[in-house]
């Protein structure tokens, strides 16, 4: 028998249920079926199924496993602290007007097809990033490269990595 939830606010909830929504959604969108999804995890297909429906009660080791499983990353944020650093920064963008290849490996090596090209727009690197995401060894990703994508996909990818 499930554990009691514990008491949350309509705010946690919808956040819960979105978190489980989008699981769902990129499991379904790799064609993954959720026993095959829930024995990767560690878990039983009906835990997955409740972390898919949102449920508080659900061990949040257990929601990292599935995020694990289906190659997706959670990310705690501070909105306040973007705000503040857009705010003093005077602009919204994080992102350059031109990528340099040399600079981020993993992306230089997703353009080996490109001779000659030393920069690209950030539209085409996402669009780099997105089209080899499985040849990307995310281990050898720096910070830097890392804070590169998460900008990529917030400011121009509507919040998702399209992998």
């Amino acid at each position: 028998m499930p554990a009691l939830s514990p008491p949350i606010g309509d705010v946690v909830a919808t956040r819960l249920a979105a978190l489980g929504a989008r699981i769902r959604a990129h499991r379904k969108g790799l064609r993954v079926s959720a026993t095959a999804a829930a024995e990767a995890s560690g878990i039983s297909r009906v835990t997955l199924h409740r972390i898919e429906r949102g449920e508080p009660s659900v061990a949040m080791a257990s929601y990292m496993n599935a995020i694990a499983a289906l190659g997706l990353e959670l990310e705690v944020v501070n909105p306040q602290a973007q705000r503040s650093s857009e705010a003093v920064s005077g602009e919204k963008t994080l992102l350059p007007a031109t990528i340099a290849l040399a600079d981020y490996p993993e992306l230089q090596r997703l353009a080996w097809q490109l001779h000659g090209v030393l920069e690209v727009t950030p539209k085409d690197a996402l669009a780099l990033y997105e089209r080899n995401w499985r040849h990307v060894d995310r281990n050898a990703m720096g910070p830097r490269e890392r804070m590169l994508v998460n900008a990529l996909v917030h400011e121009l990818g509507g919040g998702r990595l399209l992998v």
